[in-house]
């Protein structure tokens, strides 16, 4: 069923680029147009039906995500910042072929309606660290 409030959650995660918190969509909503147990319910409907995907905080937080037939993308967490950063398209497409191997394994002994959650956590390395040094280029 279509309905104002689940109209108004799709748009918030529309407009997001990075997966978000319940409690962001809310806010976002507002709670004039939606409660908060409307929100949990219909990102669960929404999760069911394969529209939103889950990913997670390194400190248990469940984030959404849009799924519209793109390829799942992966993430990693900055531990310092929480800052989630998108993997680069090389490095995802090496993970996808990994699972994607894992995935028929399983199908293969007999599991069904095989799924994942991969998500990476770290400390993001500074610009200044991340840089080669002034000294060690003029070598």
């Amino acid at each position: 069923r279509i309905t104002q409030p689940r109209l108004a959650i799709l748009g918030v995660l529309s407009r997001h680029e990075q997966p978000t918190s319940i409690e962001q969509i809310h806010e976002e909503v507002g709670s004039a147009n939606c409660d908060l147990v409307t929100v949990y319910r219909c990102i669960a409907a929404f999760e069911e039906i394969g529209l939103v995907r889950r990913a997670f905080f390194h400190n248990g937080t469940a984030l959404y995500e849009m799924n519209l037939g793109r390829p799942t993308r992966y993430h990693v967490v900055c531990k310092a910042t929480d800052q989630v950063m998108e993997l680069d398209a090389a490095t995802a497409e090496d993970l996808r072929r990994t699972i994607d191997e894992v995935e028929s394994k399983l199908l293969a002994r007999g599991f069904s309606h095989v799924g994942h959650i991969v998500e990476f956590f770290g400390v993001a390395p500074s610009p200044a660290q991340s840089l080669p040094s002034a000294a060690a280029t003029a070598r």
